[in-house]
């Protein structure tokens, strides 16, 4: 909907979602040039997401890129990953031990046995048989934020979710084009280059994370903390993968990722299937990070990125498909990583994503970091600290308890020659959800309930909501 910003009055308004089937929209629409970009969730009540073009002037749909099925509707063409072809791979892992069924594994198929450049991927790794239809038509992909845009290349990028369902076993294949990350022209929608991240995902690990772009040696580049635990690093303008690390030694289910196909090589002990538990699955499905952004320092170069490290049991259960209720098919808990902490606060080189300094943290800290020209570095926790670093050492400088959880992200602002910077509190989100709603068996709120229940001690009045602004 576009309002008049004098009036209020409605200029124009657009039907995006349709409610009727689970379809929401829960991103922050981006504008951009002439265009207004808006997205679709709704993986876990599989809906068949998207993200979407209107035209500033009168709403009208300027294009709209599907995250499953044919090209023609994902909006690829002939030049998508033209110089990465084997990110359009017609299929990344041979089964072992039968794949999809329990006990089952993947193992990576070598490069030179890859069939790259391969058309309709988003029809064609949703392989027979599938929950419901052939798959991609309740493929899930949500789009619920955040695009940064390059006007040097006119490429905006996003990242897409988790494949509807969560029971991995009844979509085998690679499930294109859910878990990746997406570079599209503005104007036409086409696709420049994507990777997908986790092909064939059996843990919910969200490709949608931001991804934040920076300038080094005259080249930008796109780097992106994915809930899976990777950190990646790419070329902006064509998507060659620069680096892709850990970001713990932790994260368990992948020994690595290969720079020239972007694909992980699983751990088979952390295979899920149907009615099997798996158990010690690091991270857990909230991810390494969740929605809380990281920020770039161009003084020092580095990342800052707030961490969950939380680890969990999955074990994927049988769901029958109902239009417009919620389709999961899995039961989790959660719970503290070998660190012995649920999170932490880090700072990484995005040309190689090796760690420089790390702070553990008793609960993820789920607020978004903020950098400064100071070299300070802020960010918010659950447990209600709002804190100052030394953006080169890590060092705490300052910390400040605010009256509820933090999941909002630090700002900064001048008003008459004065700096302030501020936050947001008031715990919600997964973390949040259970202790909300007074939830307290350790599944409820798939697992967050049991893994976060210690937040009841140090959140009296969780759902309350404040703003705190300081003065420098």
């Amino acid at each position: 909907m576009r309002l008049n910003a004098k009036t209020g009055a409605k200029v124009w308004s657009t039907l995006n979602t349709d409610p009727k089937v689970g379809a929401t929209n829960t991103n922050a629409p981006h504008v951009i040039k002439d265009k207004v970009l808006t997205g679709c969730s709704g993986a876990e009540f599989g809906v068949r997401c998207f993200i979407a073009a209107y035209n500033i002037e009168d709403g009208s749909l300027a294009w709209k890129a599907m995250s499953t099925g044919p090209d023609s509707e994902v909006l690829i063409g002939a030049d998508f990953n033209k110089e990465n072809p084997l990110y359009s791979a017609l299929s990344v892992y041979e089964d072992v031990n039968g794949g999809n069924v329990e006990g089952g594994s993947f193992k990576r198929i070598p490069n030179d046995q890859l069939q790259g450049g391969v058309a309709d991927l988003g029809l064609k790794t949703w392989l027979k048989p599938q929950a419901v239809k052939d798959g991609w038509q309740h493929g899930g992909g949500s789009v619920w934020g955040w695009w940064p845009y390059d006007a040097k290349t006119n490429l905006v990028y996003y990242g897409t979710g988790n494949p509807s369902v969560w029971n991995p076993d009844v979509r085998p294949g690679d499930n294109k084009w859910s878990m990746t990350v997406f570079a599209r022209d503005l104007d036409t929608g086409m696709a420049r280059w994507g990777m997908q991240m986790t092909p064939h995902d059996e843990w919910d690990y969200d490709g949608i994370n931001e991804v934040i772009l920076f300038d080094k040696g005259g080249k930008t580049y796109a780097w992106h903390h994915d809930r899976n635990g990777f950190a990646y690093t790419w070329v902006a303008s064509n998507g060659t993968l620069v680096s892709a690390e850990k970001v713990h030694p932790f994260v368990n289910w992948s020994t690595g990722i290969d720079l020239k196909s972007g694909v992980p090589q699983k751990e088979a002990a952390h295979s899920t299937h149907q009615d099997y538990n798996t158990k010690g699955t690091c991270p857990a499905a909230l991810g390494t990070k969740d929605q809380q952004p990281a920020a770039y320092s161009p003084k020092t170069g580095l990342i800052y990125s707030p961490l969950n490290h939380v680890c969990m049991t999955y074990e994927p259960v049988e769901s029958k498909y109902v239009a417009g209720q919620p389709w999961v098919g899995a039961t989790l808990t959660m719970f503290a990583g070998p660190d012995g902490v649920m999170g932490g606060f880090a700072a990484y080189d995005p040309m190689t994503n090796k760690k420089v300094w790390y702070n553990k943290e008793k609960f993820s800290a789920w607020g978004g970091a903020l950098t400064t020209a100071s070299d300070l570095v802020f960010y918010g926790t659950l447990d209600r600290w709002f804190k100052a670093l030394d953006a080169k050492s890590g060092k705490e400088l300052w910390k400040f308890q605010v009256g509820s959880g933090v999941i909002g992200n630090a700002f900064t602002y001048s008003h008459k020659g004065k700096q302030h910077v501020g936050v947001l509190s008031g715990i919600g989100g997964w973390a949040g959800v259970a202790m909300n709603l007074g939830l307290t068996n350790d599944t409820d709120a798939l697992g967050a309930a049991g893994g976060y229940k210690e937040l009841t001690k140090y959140n009296a009045a969780p759902g309350g909501g404040a703003l705190t602004v300081f003065a420098l």
